[in-house]
């Protein structure tokens, strides 16, 4: 299958691209490289180029006649969101918007939509179903449900055939070590902790011990990247056996608080975390499980890293590698 993958220079991204490499498809990697890596890209076609660049999709919609689109290419941060609304809104609406636009004038099949469980917000019952309530409460989260909606009206409209897929937290790397994320300012606790362990960063910050959680931290379901990276495939597969457009929440449905991971960490390395105490962080809702049901019925989606140790061990040996190529000036 020939797929267009934007962001595919990105964290989830690149595993994607591995994954479509592995099943036998040909992959054209459109990302600007804001927060990809070239060196990232182990497969495919990678063009440095923007999503909102209409005449550059046109060309490649052309050159390529692409069957399925898988469309990653986003800003991806919560809490950044609530600082820089309009930057979200004109990366992750206007951008999705112009490649809506290319793919309504060049008719691909199938598309992939990497969304996000921030379309939920803070939702009052977990694990938290597809039938939720789509109510965001920064502007990412927000940016994403407008995304959703365009994919769904156009549908609608056209031959087009779409799945979202709502990430819980993706965490962790590559375990064959090939790709991992390597922002320069990371968001994500495992990554910010494997930092920790690295001498990357001093310490680490706990944003708010006083969520209605069992320990008063906020409690997220982490997903293995590898995991999400094939339920792109099982998307694919189940658009071309006629599935019909929806999303699915792509999560383990079980939940670890941010002091749970914390304890995790330490026994994996044996050391105490150096932290620090800090107030909440806006747009942060207090607990995020997800019901992933639907996606292993009608996807087929099977995880296979579905354990907190396995994925906090997997992301330290990613971290320590990063942390020796940083030193000796090469890329993995």
């Amino acid at each position: 299958m020939r797929t267009l993958v934007t962001g595919g220079a990105g964290y989830i991204g690149s595993h994607v691209v591995l994954a479509l490499a592995e099943g036998g498809h040909e992959a054209v990697v459109l990302d600007n490289l804001s927060t990809g890596h070239a060196w990232a890209v182990k497969s495919g076609t990678l063009v440095k180029g923007d999503i909102a660049d209409a005449a550059l999709l046109d060309r490649l919609f052309t050159q390529h006649r692409f069957e399925a689109v898988i469309h990653l290419a986003a800003e991806s941060m919560s809490s950044e969101s609530v600082a820089e609304p309009l930057r979200y809104y004109r990366s992750n609406v206007l951008g999705t918007h112009a490649l809506l636009a290319a793919c309504q004038r060049h008719t691909p099949r199938w598309l992939v939509f990497s969304s996000s469980a921030a379309v939920y917000g803070a939702p009052r019952r977990v694990p938290v179903t597809e039938r939720a309530a789509i109510a965001p409460i920064n502007p990412y989260g927000a940016s994403k449900a407008m995304g959703e909606r365009m994919i769904a009206d156009l549908c609608a409209s056209a031959p087009l055939k779409a799945v979202s897929l709502r990430f819980f937290n993706v965490a962790v790397a590559d375990p064959d070590g090939r790709a991992g994320e390597s922002t320069p300012v990371a968001s994500h606790l495992i990554k910010i902790a494997a930092e920790v362990v690295t001498g990357k960063r001093s310490e680490l910050t706990l944003f708010g011990q006083d969520y209605p959680t069992p320990d008063g931290t906020c409690i997220r379901d982490y997903v293995h990247v590898n995991d999400v990276a094939h339920a792109h495939l099982d998307a694919l597969a189940y658009l071309q056996r006629g599935g019909v457009p929806r999303a699915f929440n792509l999560g383990y449905g079980q939940g670890a608080s941010v002091k749970e991971v914390i304890r995790a960490v330490e026994r994996a390395t044996g050391k105490t975390l150096p932290r620090r105490m800090a107030e909440r962080r806006s747009g942060d809702a207090p607990r995020l499980v997800a019901d992933g049901t639907l996606a292993r019925k009608n996807l087929g989606w099977t995880p296979r890293y579905d354990d907190l140790d396995r994925i906090v061990t997997s992301a330290l040996a990613w971290e320590r590698g990063l942390a020796a190529r940083i030193a000796q000036h090469t890329a993995p």
